[in-house]
């Protein structure tokens, strides 16, 4: 029994209710603003004028497609799988491929899957706030050649102020998107009430039956029917803001109710004969409450692209953190949450695009052809990682995890499928935009493994460079040289380097290695082990999370209450910046491979800044490597 006090998940209800109400905001908005495209989308496909059969079909597909996607397949099986409370699929990719064993096809696989999230991401901004103006084409005409003007602005405007941070915006979100899911359920009763025969559509044989009749019109028609859980993938990787019992409550008590109800209402309209023509959505609305729903519907979609832009940051930093990106350069814009973050050039790079396509695609219709295709390939990765999932992590059966995983990857492949028609008529853009992630990705990986493979060929045992040192008679100067490596044993080459050049060294030394866990969060007693070398030569390994910020001179407080006793008050960084040039013997990367990391190399943010180094107290040395 639950008490008054707390909630079964553990949380004050009081607490529980916040997070719940938070969590429409930041989860929900992509899905939460579907019903302005789905629903005309998919009768668009139909290729005729909808009878009744047409029409409890479709809208049979959609509202059994919302629950056994997002109700059964993400609320009740993956947010059961979390990698120390997160989400998503990096996070998946990271337990499964990573931190259980190394394996290179499940990292591939989950790799993949976030980049095409990149791809359907910079649509989203472009066909919510599109579908959301197109009601003042329905109020007047004369409003439908700035339709397209507007959106741009709006989209600038929103771009704009990621720079700023949303800490404030933010604490609206909620009560927003909640005035939005009731003014959508209002709508959706008042046309079901019309045409209450509309309420047979829950039965799953009328969308079977359309599905099995119509041939590849009824196949293809899955490729619209899709759009309705475009956001789905959103409740599983913002899990770790909310927790799963705020994602679930918000979702089977307002967000999924709404949304039947609203799609029923659609669907009603126009069993009860109204055009299908322009926005179905709209024409739930009274004519002297239009324009200030157009209003609600944008401000609502502007949510939804603020949760797509911020989604974008967090897996950004993830895949800098993981090894897969380079450094760039992070502004944190509150000190409130961790995840108001801003990352510029990811902001730059996805206003062009969204922009790009609201003006190339111009409607909301000419979008839906290019959206979902990247999702629904997302979503069947998700399953099959959830397959490995069920089996080791739950221990389940063969026969148990594999039937469950084949009955979300036949409905995940069909819904693939039917999208792949989509390639030709736009789905290029998010596949093309993915393909050049995952490449920059799989470069940078690969580049930095042979800058590491590089540097370890050429290392000194401590005993060895000690000892050269003292026969070498290099002076040793007061203070307190920290040198930050790569490497996890033997000499760092910085300190190599610094000795041939400078012909000194630092009476006291700390070397320090910071890596990356396949976990979001490390305990603060696992932060850093530190351990002595040599007679004043201090070895330590600091472990972050792949959610957390790395904080160099925090980390070297930390180290004095584990014995180090080397001078903390005097400390010089000494950093490496190599310069990448190509191999001679042929033996290194491809020389297109090449060029392209070492431009990333140049490009990304100092390790100093990352790292949190005081800038007065860096030394860089420089290097060629050769890869």
């Amino acid at each position: 029994m639950i008490s008054s006090e707390r909630t079964a998940a553990g949380l004050p209800r009081r607490r529980l209710s916040i997070l719940s109400l938070a969590a429409l905001g930041i989860v929900f908005g992509d899905i939460g603003t579907s019903p302005l495209y789905t629903f005309k989308t998919v009768l668009n496909l139909t290729g005729r004028a909808p009878d009744a059969s047409t029409i409890l079909g479709v809208l049979s597909l959609v509202l059994w497609t919302l629950f056994i996607i997002t109700s059964v397949k993400y609320v009740s099986f993956a947010m059961r799988v979390d990698n120390d409370g997160e989400g998503g699929i990096l996070a998946l990719m990271a337990l499964l491929g990573v931190k259980k064993r190394q394996r290179p096809l499940i990292v591939a696989v989950g790799l993949i899957g976030a980049a095409l999230i990149y791809g359907d991401g910079a649509i989203t901004p472009a066909i919510s706030v599109l579908s959301a103006l197109e009601g003042l084409d329905m109020a007047t005409a004369s409003f439908r050649p700035y339709v397209v003007p507007i959106a741009v602005a709006i989209l600038l405007g929103l771009f704009a102020i990621q720079s700023q941070g949303t800490a404030k915006i933010g604490q609206a979100f909620g009560p927003v998107m909640f005035v939005w899911f009731a003014t959508m359920a209002l709508m959706g009763i008042s046309g079901i009430v019309q045409q209450p025969a509309i309420l047979a559509a829950l039965n799953p044989r009328y969308g079977l039956a359309y599905l099995f009749t119509h041939g590849a019109v009824g196949f293809l028609v899955l490729g619209g029917v899709f759009l309705c859980v475009t956001g789905a993938e959103a409740l599983y990787a913002d899990m770790g803001h909310f927790g799963r019992g705020p994602i679930q409550i918000s979702w089977f008590a307002v967000v999924f109710p709404s949304l039947i109800l609203n799609y029923a209402g659609q669907a009603a309209l126009v069993l009860g004969g109204a055009p299908t023509y322009g926005n179905i959505f709209y024409r739930l609305c009274p004519q002297p409450l239009l324009i200030p729903l157009v209003g609600l519907a944008t401000l609502a979609t502007i949510i939804a692209s603020q949760s797509i832009i911020t989604g974008a940051f967090s897996m950004t930093r993830q895949a800098i953190l993981l090894g897969w990106l380079p450094r760039l350069v992070i502004k944190q814009t509150s000190s409130e949450g961790y995840g108001q973050i801003y990352v510029g050039s990811v902001n730059f790079l996805l206003m062009a695009v969204t922009i790009g396509l609201t003006i190339g695609f111009k409607k909301s219709d000419g979008l839906a052809a290019a959206y979902g295709i990247a999702v629904s390939l997302t979503m069947l990765m998700t399953s099959a990682l959830l397959f490995i999932a069920m089996r080791e992590i739950w221990g389940w059966g063969l026969v148990a995890a594999g039937s469950v995983a084949a009955f979300f990857l036949i409905i995940d492949g069909a819904f693939f499928l039917a999208n792949l028609v989509k390639v030709a008529e736009g789905g290029y853009v998010p596949l093309l935009l993915a393909a050049c992630v995952y490449g920059a990705m799989w470069v940078w990986h690969r580049g930095a493994a042979a800058v590491s493979a590089r540097l370890h060929e050429f290392l000194i045992p401590v005993p060895e460079f000690v000892e050269k040192v003292r026969l070498d008679n290099i002076p040793r100067v007061s203070g307190t040289a920290v040198f930050l490596t790569r490497t996890s044993q033997d000499t760092p080459p910085v300190m190599v380097w610094h000795v041939k050049h400078n012909r000194a060294l630092h009476a006291h030394l700390f070397v320090l290695r910071v890596t990356v866990q396949s976990m979001p969060w490390v305990a603060a007693k696992d932060r850093i082990g530190v351990e002595e070398i040599a007679p004043d030569f201090w070895r330590a390994e600091a472990r972050y999370g792949f959610m957390e910020r790395p904080n160099v001179p925090e980390l070297l407080r930390t180290s004095r209450s584990l014995g180090c006793t080397v001078d903390l008050d005097d400390v010089t960084y000494y950093v490496g910046h190599e310069t990448i040039i190509r191999r001679q013997d042929r033996k290194g990367l491809p020389g297109w491979q090449e060029v392209f990391f070492a431009f990333m190399e140049r490009n990304e943010v100092h390790v100093s800044d990352f790292f949190n180094l005081p800038s007065d107290q860096v030394v860089e040395i420089g290097r060629q490597i050769a890869i």
